[in-house]
């Protein structure tokens, strides 16, 4: 028995020394981590009261109502960014429409359909379309696109909401592609292999259970393509022809949120300048209730 004692008394002795040792490492990255969240947290609040204080005058200018459902920009007495936002709206859907499934498609052909010798051609080649810069786009655009809109619908010029909705189309791709394929490769294997097991067909398989699976993953990158679309600039400007007037169809030239700022801004001052700052509020405000709807829809769907 004193033997035995002895033993049990040395084992809790261990295990308190093993408890009362801190790891410091650990500790070290856990403070890390929460340093770097904090960090990303503090940017965002500090980026938003930045434009909530200099956008401040305009809306003190106008109001609220006067920025937001006002439907005339003409400085320095009008600033009414309806058009806009009706402009950023409508172009952003419609690359949604066209490029998501396009996209969703073909990253389902590279993970489960193509054959790996194919699908290692591709891959990279969708990886460098991620790496082109906007000014290529639009330059593609304005040479390609644009022309050609106005030779089949025949209208006085081809920058309308159309060019731009193919141009974001055409950006959103790589985004939604590589996420996405990302996202059903990472679905286990045992799940394919059971449903195989069972008697379904390769395509009932990848519809049915793969990308229901992944559907956290795809949801993800088409938010990450929905705010590479909504926040596009350069392209923009390129093909859309920049009227701040409200658009009445695809075939009309348009200014989106984005533009209205980069094209102004060089040159406004005071509420001018003011009502620009109060353009990337309501920017900055449609985005993250855009983002929060996805989550929360992504969120439901997951239960």
């Amino acid at each position: 028995m004193t033997i035995a004692n002895n033993i049990e008394t040395t084992t809790k002795r261990s295990s308190l020394k093993a408890k009362d040792k801190i790891d410091w490492r650990e500790v070290f990255f856990k403070y890390l981590f929460l340093a770097s969240a904090a960090l990303g947290i503090l940017s965002l609040i500090t980026i938003g009261y930045f434009i909530f204080r200099e956008g401040y005058a305009a809306i003190e200018h106008s109001g609220i109502s006067g920025i937001v459902l006002g439907t005339d920009w003409l400085p320095p007495a009008l600033y009414g960014i309806a058009p806009m936002i009706v402009a950023s709206v409508v172009s952003t859907a419609g690359a949604v429409v066209i490029g998501v499934p396009i996209g969703v498609l073909t990253a389902i052909f590279i993970a489960e359909v193509a054959p790996a010798r194919l699908a290692n051609i591709i891959r990279p080649m969708i990886e460098l379309l991620a790496g082109i810069p906007s000014v290529v786009y639009g330059f593609f655009g304005l040479v390609i696109i644009v022309p050609l809109i106005q030779d089949i619908f025949t209208v006085p010029a081809g920058n309308t909401v159309l060019a731009g909705i193919i141009v974001l189309a055409i950006m959103i791709l790589p985004t939604v592609i590589t996420v996405s394929e990302t996202s059903i490769r990472a679905v286990p294997r045992s799940y394919k292999e059971g449903s195989l097991a069972l008697g379904a067909s390769h395509m009932f398989t990848i519809f049915k259970l793969l990308v229901p699976a992944a559907r956290s993953g795809i949801m993800t990158g088409v938010i990450l393509g929905v705010a590479r679309a909504l926040g596009e600039t350069m392209a923009i400007i390129m093909v859309m022809g920049n009227s701040p007037a409200m658009p009445e169809g695809l075939l009309d030239s348009a200014r989106t949120l984005t533009a209205n700022i980069a094209i102004e801004m060089s040159y406004a001052t005071g509420v001018h300048a003011s009502a620009l700052y109060a353009t990337g509020i309501v920017l900055l405000v449609f985005i993250m209730m855009l983002n929060a709807a996805l989550l929360y829809l992504n969120r439901e769907r997951a239960r």
